[in-house]
C-alpha cells in the first residue's frame, strides 16, 4: 500500500497534532517506506543521506510507541537511545524530538563533549525517556554510572559511517554492550563501507533495509563547476569569486582544521565576514558561528567534513571545495548543502596537481564529467596524499595508523594501532 500522507500511519494523535502544526503532511520516501515497518517493530538498515527526511523516519514511530506506556516509566531510565557523531547533528536530532513530541509527557536530552557535564548529568538524574548522544561522552558518563541504558527499547545509530570513521567504533560496541538484547535497533549509513558492514550485521536481527537517495540527484539539481588551480592559487581565486554578491551564503570545505581557520583568518583579512567550524573549536564558538551563519551575519563558513556533519541551513547558495575530498561519497555530502527544499544551488570545486585523482573519483561516482572553467590541465597528475577513511585530510605522503576490528555482538577489541584515531574523533563530537 501506498503512503501518501502522514494521517495513514494511524500515529497517536499527540504526534498528528504536531505534525499538523508543522504543516507536515505528506512523508518523504524514507519515511513512507520506513514507517509503517518501524511500527511493528522490524530492525531497519537504512541507506541514506541528509536531507531525505530520516529523522523523522525514526523519531515518529519511537514516539508512538513510547506514547503507548508514557506513564509506566517510573525509574525515568532511557527508553529509547540515539547515537550521533557530532554535537551539531545530535543537538538537530533533539531539537527535532522535541517539536514531534511537543504534546507528549515525555523527557528528552541531549548529551555530548566539549561542554560541562553539569547539566547533562542534571537532567539524567531527573530522568529522560529519550536520550539523544555522542558515543564519547555517553561512555563517560556511563562509566560515572551517571547514565544506565539496562532499560533502553530502542536503538538508533545515525551516520554510522562518519561515526565509525572518527573513530568511535570501540565506544560504540561497549555502549551497545551495555543494552539489552531486547530491543529494537536501527542504522542509518550514507555510505556502506565494510565497517559498516560488519557493525549492522552484529546489530540488526533481521532487518528491513530502505535505501534511498535525495529527491533530486546533485547532478540534477546543482550546478557543479571545477577550476584547476594550483595549490598557491586557491586564496586569490577565491577571494576573486566572493567579491560577488551572488555569493549570498557560501560554505566554504577544506580536508583540515588547520586549514579552515588559515582560510577563514584570510577572508576576514580581506574583508570578507567569515568563520570556521571544527572539531577543535569550543562548543560554544561552533554554536556562535552557525547562529552568525543563519543570521547572515557571516556569509562565508569554512567547515571540515566532521564538524559539516549535522549543519541544516536554509538558503546556502553555493558550496566551494577549496580542497577536494579524499572521499567521493564526502563530495556529494558537501554539494548537498545546497539546493535544498527545491531551491537551485551551485558548487565549485578547486583542483590542484595532487587533487586530480580524486576528481577522477569523484566524476567515476557521479558517472559524468565536472564542467572545467578555464584551461585543462596538462602533464600527469601528482601521486596525492595518501587515502585515509577517516577523511581527516593529512600531509602529503602521511598515511594514519590503521586500525583493525574484529566483530562481535556487543563488543570489540583492537588488534596493534594505538587510540589516537578513537580519540581524535572523541574529541571532534
Amino acid at each position: 500500500m501506498s503512503i501518501s500522507n502522514f494521517s495513514e500511519f494511524g500515529l497517536a494523535e499527540p504526534i498528528q497534532r504536531a505534525l499538523k502544526e508543522r504543516e507536515h503532511t505528506i512523508p518523504t520516501p524514507i519515511q513512507a517506506r520506513s514507517i509503517p515497518d518501524l511500527l511493528q517493530g522490524r530492525d531497519m538498515l537504512g541507506i541514506a543521506q541528509t536531507g531525505t527526511g530520516k529523522t523523522a523516519a525514526f523519531a515518529l514511530p519511537i514516539l508512538h510507541n513510547l506514547a503507548k506506556g508514557e506513564v509506566n516509566n517510573k525509574s525515568r531510565n532511557p527508553r529509547a537511545l540515539i547515537l550521533a557523531p557530532t554535537r551539531e547533528l545530535a543537538i538537530q536530532i533533539g531539537e527535532e524530538f522535541r517539536l514531534y513530541s511537543k504534546y507528549m509527557h515525555l523527557r528528552h536530552t541531549v548529551i555530548f563533549g566539549g561542554v560541562s557535564q553539569k547539566a547533562q548529568a542534571t537532567a539524567m538524574h531527573r530522568g529522560v525517556d529519550i536520550l539523544v548522544a555522542t558515543p564519547g561522552r555517553l561512555l563517560d558518563l556511563m562509566q560515572q554510572r551517571i547514565v544506565k541504558l539496562g532499560e533502553v527499547k530502542y536503538l538508533v545509530l545515525d551516520e554510522a559511517d562518519r561515526m565509525l570513521d572518527m573513530g568511535f567504533v570501540r565506544d560504540v560496541r561497549k555502549i551497545i554492550a551495555a543494552l539489552p538484547q531486547e530491543r529494537q535497533s536501527l542504522l542509518f549509513s550514507a555510505t556502506m563501507p565494510g565497517e559498516v558492514g560488519k557493525l549492522s550485521g552484529d546489530l540488526l536481527y533481521k532487518p528491513v533495509r530502505v535505501e534511498v537517495t535525495p529527491q533530486a540527484t546533485p547532478v540534477e539539481r546543482i550546478k557543479q563547476c571545477v577550476h584547476h588551480v594550483s595549490a598557491d592559487g586557491k586564496r586569490k581565486l577565491l577571494e576573486d569569486i566572493l567579491s560577488d554578491p551572488a555569493y549570498a551564503r557560501v560554505i566554504v570545505f577544506s580536508r583540515t582544521k588547520h586549514r579552515a581557520n588559515r582560510v577563514a583568518m584570510q577572508l576576514t583579512k580581506a574583508g570578507i565576514e567569515a568563520d570556521a567550524i571544527h572539531g577543535n573549536k569550543s562548543q560554544g564558538a561552533r554554536q556562535r558561528a552557525l547562529k552568525s551563519f543563519r543570521t547572515g551575519d557571516i556569509r562565508v563558513l569554512v567547515a571540515t567534513d566532521i564538524a559539516a556533519r549535522g549543519i541544516d541551513v536554509d538558503g546556502i547558495t553555493h558550496v566551494i571545495n577549496f580542497e577536494l575530498p579524499n572521499e567521493p561519497e564526502s563530495y556529494v555530502h558537501r554539494i548537498g548543502r545546497t539546493a535544498r527544499a527545491g531551491a537551485s544551488g551551485a558548487a565549485i570545486s578547486f583542483c590542484d596537481n595532487t587533487e586530480r585523482l580524486y576528481l577522477r573519483d569523484i566524476e567515476k561516482l557521479l558517472g559524468a564529467k565536472i564542467k572545467v572553467i578555464g584551461d585543462e590541465p596538462v602533464g600527469e597528475p601528482v601521486k596525492p596524499p595518501t587515502k585515509s577513511r577517516n577523511n581527516r585530510g593529512g600531509r602529503p605522503g602521511h598515511s594514519p595508523k590503521k586500525t583493525r576490528h574484529r566483530s562481535g555482538q556487543g563488543s570489540a577489541h583492537r588488534k596493534g594501532g594505538s587510540n589516537q584515531t578513537a580519540n581524535a574523533g572523541r574529541k571532534a563530537a
